[in-house]
């Protein structure tokens, strides 16, 4: 028998395990980064960003992102230390000293492997890197059921004029890979995006588009679009705002790779 078994069953529950640490978001709340601006001028600037889980987008009334696996790319390729940090009860928060022209990613990128297995006589639970796994188990153990979880939270700023370099997919999880700029969105234009997942188009997933302000609303006027055959999904922006767009996906397992459960969270800034 092969020691290590790889249970669709677990993929799910391995989601809900990696949100208790990761800064992402149960079925009910929605994981968020809302940059205080998106276009900048000037040779330099700053921006703040809050970051947190809410039953609606950017409205800080649930709980705090953890921000472990905050980076922040410049358009040079260089990554930028956040400065000001600091974690509410409601939200986290930091700001962004931009000092080169071009596009800027802000992502909270977490995820890992959980697993479970028997260990004399008893079910005992793993949680680790891709890259200590499964070396990181504990001699002896037996039934191994493993999933991999990959999760994405982000934004996108410019300074100055458009740049494209920080675009790049890493070809792990869920990603997204902007068709039309993300700081380049008006109004009467729609915004095209392909999802990637490990580097390949992501077909067929539904992709959740909000506007923010829902507090004041009766309704939350969602948007609900599927990816084509080559990941692209299309968006006709209502109103000019602040939008967060979800997806998530699941992988089964095949040979020696994992079941994958990801997700993908990204905001951008819609102009009149």
């Amino acid at each position: 028998m092969n020691r290590y078994r790889f249970s669709p069953l677990l993929a799910a529950a391995a989601g809900v395990i990696a949100l208790m640490a990761a800064p992402l978001v149960a079925e009910a709340h929605r994981a968020w980064m809302a940059p205080s601006s998106t276009v900048l001028s000037g040779s330099d600037a700053w921006i703040g960003v809050d970051a947190g889980m809410s039953n609606g987008v950017f409205i800080a009334d649930h709980a705090a992102m953890r921000l472990d696996g905050l980076t922040i790319l410049g358009p040079d390729g260089q990554l930028l230390e956040p400065e000001n940090m600091m974690r509410g009860r409601y939200r986290s928060t930091f700001d962004v000293h931009l000092t080169k022209q071009g596009t800027y990613r802000i992502a909270n990128v977490m995820g890992g492997v959980v697993a479970s297995y028997m260990l004399n006589g008893e079910r005992q639970r793993w949680r680790g890197t891709p890259a200590e796994y499964p070396q990181g188990l504990p001699e002896g153990a037996t039934e191994v059921e493993a999933s991999l979880s990959a999760m994405r939270v982000e934004t996108f700023v410019t300074l100055g004029d458009l740049s494209d370099e920080v675009f790049t997919p890493t070809g792990h999880g869920l990603e997204m890979v902007p068709l039309t700029h993300p700081n380049d969105l008006v109004l009467d234009e729609p915004g095209r995006f392909r999802l990637l997942v490990d580097g390949e188009p992501a077909a067929g997933l539904e992709v959740t588009i909000a506007r923010g302000g829902t507090r004041y609303r009766t309704s939350p006027e969602e948007i609900t679009v599927t990816t084509n055959a080559d990941g692209v999904y299309s968006v006709e922006w209502p109103q000019a705002g602040m939008y967060w767009m979800h997806a998530a996906v699941q992988v089964p397992g095949a040979g020696d790779k994992l079941p994958l459960s990801a997700q993908y969270n990204g905001v951008v800034e819609v102009l009149p």
